[in-house]
């Protein structure tokens, strides 16, 4: 009997669904996952017909528990080396998509699996999980984005706190804190993910990704740079064929019928 993918990828409408299908592991990362993950991803990147990705777990238990430890054990210093940089190459990858990314953590998320959330868009947890950056208490530090990206969005004193303490942080503390977008009831994730893809893809999708475009710029780039490279992705969407639709549902009053031209 052939072995199950350790990525599944599901095609909904418009939205990508990838999941991470170890759940006897907690979606651990190993060497296969990750090269799996990244081919999924290289072939995202160029697919037009898909409008936004959402990344979540297999089974109940878990959304990612990290790097698979197991795994770890068996690798020499090299190994460990070229591993990290795998992770922190596929982190890189999911980050850069063109389209918007949802993270919808349908269980805890720590380690590797908060980094991967951590390089979405928008992040969505069921209300019993936890997530924290747990390295530190493994003798290790967040290698695949954990200590950039982190402080980022919740802030340099807030991201020590979890990183240096190796905190697990409830869901509702994790919405508070802004390291989450949205609670879902408790296993519920799947359904509030779709949810929210639903609102996120009523608006036209070559806008969304100029958008975020922009918005990534905007993090690095001095005010008067990232203001001009805003002008840059606005004009990259004045010739395109779903702004005219967009003028054309107003003025009819009826909702705009996107195709991503």
């Amino acid at each position: 009997m052939a072995a199950e993918p350790p990525v599944l990828l599901e095609s909904t409408g418009r939205v990508a669904w990838l999941v991470l299908n170890r759940p006897e592991s907690r979606n651990a990362l190993n060497r296969g996952t990750i090269h799996a993950l990244r081919e999924t991803l290289a072939r995202l990147r160029e697919d037009g017909e898909i409008w936004a990705v959402a990344v979540t777990g297999a089974g109940e238990r878990a959304f990612c528990a990290g790097a698979d430890l197991k795994e770890r054990r068996t690798m020499n210093e090299e190994q460990v080396q070229d591993f990290v940089a795998s992770i922190r190459g596929l982190m890189d990858d999911l980050a850069s998509l063109p389209q918007p990314t949802v993270a919808v953590m349908n269980g805890a998320a720590y380690g590797g699996g908060l980094e991967m959330a951590l390089a979405c868009d928008l992040r969505i947890l069921d209300e019993s999980a936890s997530v924290g950056l747990t390295e530190t208490s493994l003798a290790i530090l967040p290698g695949a984005g954990g200590c950039a990206r982190l402080p980022r969005l919740i802030g340099l004193a807030r991201a020590k706190e979890l990183i240096l303490l190796a905190r697990r942080v409830p869901a509702r503390e994790a919405l508070e804190m802004g390291l989450i977008h949205r609670l879902a009831p408790a296993g519920g994730a799947r359904a509030a993910g779709q949810a929210l893809l639903e609102e996120l893809l009523r608006n036209g999708p070559l806008a969304l990704r100029a958008a975020k475009r922009a918005l990534e710029a905007a993090v690095d780039l001095p005010l008067a740079e990232a203001l001009q490279f805003e002008q840059v992705c606005y004009r990259s969407i004045i010739p395109t064929e779903d702004r005219l639709e967009a003028l054309r549902a107003f003025a009819e009053k009826r909702p705009p019928r996107f195709q991503g031209r």
